[in-house]
Protein backbone atom coordinates (compact mmCIF):
# COMPACT_ATOMS: atom_id res chain seq x y z
CA UNK A 1 0.00 0.00 0.00
CA UNK A 2 0.97 3.71 -0.73
CA UNK A 3 -0.37 6.28 1.17
CA UNK A 4 0.89 10.02 1.03
CA UNK A 5 2.15 11.93 4.12
CA UNK A 6 1.10 15.55 4.94
CA UNK A 7 4.05 16.78 3.33
CA UNK A 8 3.18 14.83 0.26
CA UNK A 9 6.59 12.06 0.03
CA UNK A 10 5.04 8.70 -0.59
CA UNK A 11 5.32 6.42 2.30
CA UNK A 12 5.13 2.38 1.84
CA UNK A 13 3.28 0.02 4.15
CA UNK A 14 3.90 -3.68 3.73
CA UNK A 15 1.00 -5.94 4.79
CA UNK A 16 1.89 -8.89 3.39
CA UNK A 17 3.94 -11.88 3.55
CA UNK A 18 2.84 -13.54 7.31
CA UNK A 19 3.44 -16.73 8.07
CA UNK A 20 0.49 -19.29 8.45
CA UNK A 21 -1.25 -18.42 11.97
CA UNK A 22 0.41 -15.39 12.18
CA UNK A 23 -1.37 -11.98 12.26
CA UNK A 24 0.17 -8.51 11.73
CA UNK A 25 1.24 -8.24 14.96
CA UNK A 26 4.11 -10.92 13.87
CA UNK A 27 5.38 -8.37 11.09
CA UNK A 28 6.04 -5.44 13.31
CA UNK A 29 7.48 -5.03 16.80
CA UNK A 30 6.68 -2.84 18.60
CA UNK A 31 8.11 -0.92 21.19
CA UNK A 32 6.38 1.23 23.88
CA UNK A 33 7.46 4.41 26.07
CA UNK A 34 6.28 5.19 29.15
CA UNK A 35 7.02 7.96 31.67
CA UNK A 36 7.34 8.22 34.78
CA UNK A 37 6.59 11.37 36.80
CA UNK A 38 8.60 11.67 39.84
CA UNK A 39 7.09 15.12 41.27
CA UNK A 40 9.11 16.19 44.40
CA UNK A 41 10.87 12.62 44.46
CA UNK A 42 13.75 14.43 42.40
CA UNK A 43 16.67 12.77 44.89
CA UNK A 44 15.90 9.52 44.16
CA UNK A 45 16.27 9.43 40.68
CA UNK A 46 19.18 8.03 40.24
CA UNK A 47 18.07 5.29 42.53
CA UNK A 48 14.78 4.51 40.82
CA UNK A 49 16.60 4.49 37.44
CA UNK A 50 18.63 1.84 38.16
CA UNK A 51 16.51 -0.26 39.92
CA UNK A 52 14.29 -0.35 36.69
CA UNK A 53 17.63 -0.98 34.28
CA UNK A 54 18.47 -4.37 36.81
CA UNK A 55 14.30 -5.21 36.02
CA UNK A 56 13.93 -4.36 32.97
CA UNK A 57 15.16 -5.32 29.28
CA UNK A 58 14.38 -2.19 28.12
CA UNK A 59 15.72 1.23 27.87
CA UNK A 60 15.81 3.08 31.24
CA UNK A 61 16.49 7.24 30.38
CA UNK A 62 16.53 9.55 33.16
CA UNK A 63 15.56 13.43 32.70
CA UNK A 64 14.50 16.55 34.75
CA UNK A 65 11.96 15.28 36.21
CA UNK A 66 11.08 12.25 34.46
CA UNK A 67 12.36 9.03 33.85
CA UNK A 68 11.19 7.16 30.45
CA UNK A 69 11.00 3.70 29.81
CA UNK A 70 11.47 1.83 26.38
CA UNK A 71 10.28 -2.03 26.52
CA UNK A 72 8.79 -4.22 24.28
CA UNK A 73 6.92 -6.50 26.97
CA UNK A 74 5.89 -4.29 29.59
CA UNK A 75 2.68 -2.66 30.25
CA UNK A 76 1.97 0.63 31.97
CA UNK A 77 0.47 -1.23 35.48
CA UNK A 78 3.43 -3.56 35.36
CA UNK A 79 5.17 -0.10 35.40
CA UNK A 80 3.40 1.49 37.97
CA UNK A 81 3.52 -2.06 40.22
CA UNK A 82 7.50 -1.49 40.05
CA UNK A 83 7.62 1.64 40.77
CA UNK A 84 5.72 1.20 43.96
CA UNK A 85 7.83 -2.13 44.80
CA UNK A 86 10.68 0.66 44.92
CA UNK A 87 8.58 3.69 47.41
CA UNK A 88 8.30 0.40 49.79
CA UNK A 89 11.54 -1.09 49.60
CA UNK A 90 13.00 2.72 50.04
CA UNK A 91 10.56 3.45 52.64
CA UNK A 92 9.03 5.83 51.03
CA UNK A 93 5.30 5.04 51.53
CA UNK A 94 4.63 7.48 54.66
CA UNK A 95 5.53 10.07 52.29
CA UNK A 96 4.54 9.22 48.76
CA UNK A 97 2.44 7.11 46.60
CA UNK A 98 1.75 6.41 43.23
CA UNK A 99 -0.89 6.44 40.18
CA UNK A 100 -1.60 6.11 36.94
CA UNK A 101 -2.50 9.28 35.00
CA UNK A 102 -3.12 9.60 31.47
CA UNK A 103 -0.78 6.95 30.21
CA UNK A 104 1.64 7.69 32.53
CA UNK A 105 2.65 6.90 36.24
CA UNK A 106 2.97 9.50 38.38
CA UNK A 107 4.77 9.71 41.93
CA UNK A 108 2.87 11.98 44.79
CA UNK A 109 3.35 13.15 47.76
CA UNK A 110 1.52 12.80 50.44
CA UNK A 111 -0.87 15.77 52.01
CA UNK A 112 -0.27 16.26 55.81
CA UNK A 113 -3.12 17.78 57.80
CA UNK A 114 -2.02 21.06 58.88
CA UNK A 115 -1.96 21.73 62.66
CA UNK A 116 -5.16 23.34 63.60
CA UNK A 117 -3.65 26.25 65.96
CA UNK A 118 -4.77 25.62 69.18
CA UNK A 119 -7.38 28.28 71.52
CA UNK A 120 -5.89 31.11 72.78
CA UNK A 121 -8.61 30.96 75.61
CA UNK A 122 -8.80 27.32 76.31
CA UNK A 123 -10.56 26.64 79.70
CA UNK A 124 -8.15 24.92 82.11
CA UNK A 125 -8.41 20.92 82.69
CA UNK A 126 -10.50 20.82 85.95
CA UNK A 127 -8.86 19.26 89.15
CA UNK A 128 -10.38 16.41 91.12
CA UNK A 129 -9.94 17.01 94.84
CA UNK A 130 -9.72 14.04 96.60
CA UNK A 131 -11.00 13.27 100.23
CA UNK A 132 -7.76 11.32 101.47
Amino acid sequence: MVFRSLTGKKVYMFLGGCRHGQGIEGLFLFRKKFKVDLGELEEEKESLSNFLRTILDGNVISDDHSIFVDSEKLSVQELEKLVNKFIYRRHLNNKYWVALEHGAVKIHMLERKKDRKKKEHMTPPSTIKHGW
